[in-house]
């Protein structure tokens, strides 16, 4: 009989030690729904029974970004044709880890695919994930211009620039409510913008400023950075997809060089082209 009271004792306690907690979190969700708050009403019962897959884009955390940046590199990933050269890969993967130690975000997770294109391009989504094309390899003359160009990409991440574009055509498309964005909406919306997104005056700046100061802690010369966007501008017959910004590239090569002359370095990596050459050989 002493063991028949204990059972239902302990029955009681384990009972209570769920339900109490249960109880809580259905009246603050009551209170939630039961709340007038100003514009769009929100339904929090599917985001709580979902897992409360909501991103706040204006204060998301690291870990968040880099798990939205996952979630777009799959969803890149059907769409696009990566290089499974593991040497070229590693070199890709060296340079953008020497540039992501430098640069002001260098906790940040960092995973550089290369891509099987022929158009000189680069492009970086969120949560520090860059992609650089063959043709880009191809088109570099040397280490460090193709570190200028990664440095670029790591600027715009180090900016958040893909993230902050992010919520603002969230907001203005309607699909973000107070509660946040729901993470597969912005996962369709980075995709979107991270392959055509119309970059804008101050992100170009900005990820220039944020590169060449990355460029240049990392011992690379600071030459590549220009070089790289004269000898572009100048043998191609259309601006190549890597220029094809707002501001115009002569003002950005003009803000560079005025930035390299007021803080000189003396880093001269990377302008041995037969090494780069050597190092590429599997694209060539």
């Amino acid at each position: 009989m002493t063991n028949r009271k204990g059972l239902v004792a302990n029955y009681h306690i384990r009972r209570r030690r769920w339900f109490y907690p249960l109880i809580s979190v259905v009246v603050a969700v009551s209170l939630c729904l039961s709340t007038p708050l100003p514009g769009r009403a929100i339904d929090l019962l599917p985001l709580l029974f979902r897992g409360a897959q909501v991103l706040q884009l204006s204060n998301i955390s690291d870990r968040q970004e880099v798990e939205l940046g996952a979630q777009m590199n799959q969803e890149l990933r059907s769409g696009i044709k990566l290089n499974r050269n593991s040497e070229i890969n590693r070199y890709v993967e060296q340079i953008g880890r020497r540039i992501v130690a430098n640069s002001d975000r260098p906790n940040l997770p960092a995973t550089f695919q290369v891509v099987e294109d022929n158009s000189i391009n680069a492009f970086a989504t969120a949560g520090g994930f860059i992609y650089v094309n063959t043709g880009l390899l191809k088109a570099a003359d040397n280490e460090a211009e193709l570190a200028s160009v990664m440095a670029h990409e790591w600027g715009h991440i180090g900016g958040k620039h893909l993230v902050k574009q992010m919520q603002q055509k969230a907001l203005a498309s309607g699909v973000a409510t107070a509660a946040g964005l729901d993470r597969n909406n912005a996962v369709g919306i980075g995709v979107e913008l991270a392959l055509n997104r119309p970059r804008s005056r101050q992100d170009e700046f900005d990820a220039d400023r944020r590169g060449l100061r990355a460029l240049t802690r990392a011992g690379y010369a600071q030459s590549g950075m220009v070089s790289f966007m004269r000898k572009l501008l100048k043998n191609s017959g259309s601006v190549p997809t890597v220029l094809s910004t707002h501001p115009a590239t002569s003002d950005r090569i003009n803000t560079l060089q005025n930035a390299i002359n007021r803080q000189p370095s003396n880093g001269r990596d990377g302008l041995d082209t037969a090494a780069y050459r050597a190092n590429i050989r599997s694209v060539l």
